[in-house]
């Protein structure tokens, strides 16, 4: 059932996007060569608890997957497209490193991601991470009173092909509310003028995930998490939540 949400509840749902905004802008800024993928985990579980927030990924257990989730952060470094677990694995030079990051404030959540580089970048990994970012803002732009679903995901889908990169397409984006996971799904792709009609009060994470090699398809690791391109390219992940108003998007998920 697709959800709209009141004014007050916007509002609500933007301080807890402030506290996603703050956990990412701390795992940024301590990820560098020679940290482990664990230390940033800790980094941005601290940061969620002293905002008396809630993670919303630890002991997340969707369909899919065989386990509930273990940690507060997605870290998915080079060619996992998402959902990686951080683990012991220290950042090397160049790495590429996508961080997906939800918590619940007040019973309402967030959800957001950014990708970067650590290290000396390559040039192809900087123009993937801009693609995925611009990716996201087309999508953002797109998502306005009486537009269409498909008009999201042909703006997504608009950016990667001009790139030449892939998308993937079991996963995408998803409304968000009291739940992290709500309806609608926000696909990465579509036709403009399709779906369902965006309505005012509806909030949607809006997440491109776009992979360096162009080939969407990709293999799940062995922890029933993690996924990878079947090529070993790269990949990027940007994601905002996204409330729809009669002034325009409003990003929940910043400071």
């Amino acid at each position: 059932m697709v959800e709209i949400k009141t004014p007050a509840e916007l509002d609500a749902m933007r301080e807890a996007g402030r506290i996603v905004a703050r956990a990412l802008q701390a795992t940024v800024k301590h990820a560098a060569v020679g940290v482990r993928l664990d230390e940033l985990d800790e980094i941005a579980a601290t940061v969620i608890d002293d905002a008396g927030a809630t993670p919303a990924f630890l002991n997340y257990h969707p369909h899919f997957a065989p386990t509930p989730y273990p940690a507060v952060l997605c870290i998915s470094v080079n060619d996992v497209i998402v959902h990686g677990i951080p683990d012991r694995y220290r950042l090397e030079d160049g790495d590429l490193v996508s961080v997906d990051c939800g918590a619940y404030l007040d019973g309402w959540a967030g959800d957001s991601a950014v990708s970067f580089t650590v290290g000396l970048p390559r040039p192809a990994d900087l123009a993937l991470i801009d693609a995925t970012e611009r990716a996201l803002r087309a999508g953002i732009a797109a998502a306005t009173p009486g537009n269409r679903m498909g008009d999201i995901g042909h703006a997504i889908a608009a950016v990667a092909q001009e790139g030449g990169y892939g998308t993937n397409i079991d996963f995408g984006g998803h409304g968000i509310g009291r739940r992290m996971h709500e309806d609608p799904h926000v696909p990465n792709h579509g036709r403009p003028g399709r779906g369902l009609v965006l309505r005012e009060g509806l909030v949607l994470a809006i997440e491109p995930m776009f992979v360096a090699g162009g080939d969407s398809d990709y293999r799940t690791a062995a922890d029933g998490w993690a996924l990878h391109t079947l090529d070993g390219s790269r990949a990027a992940h940007a994601e905002h939540t996204v409330a729809i108003t009669a002034d325009g998007p409003r990003i929940l998920t910043t400071e």
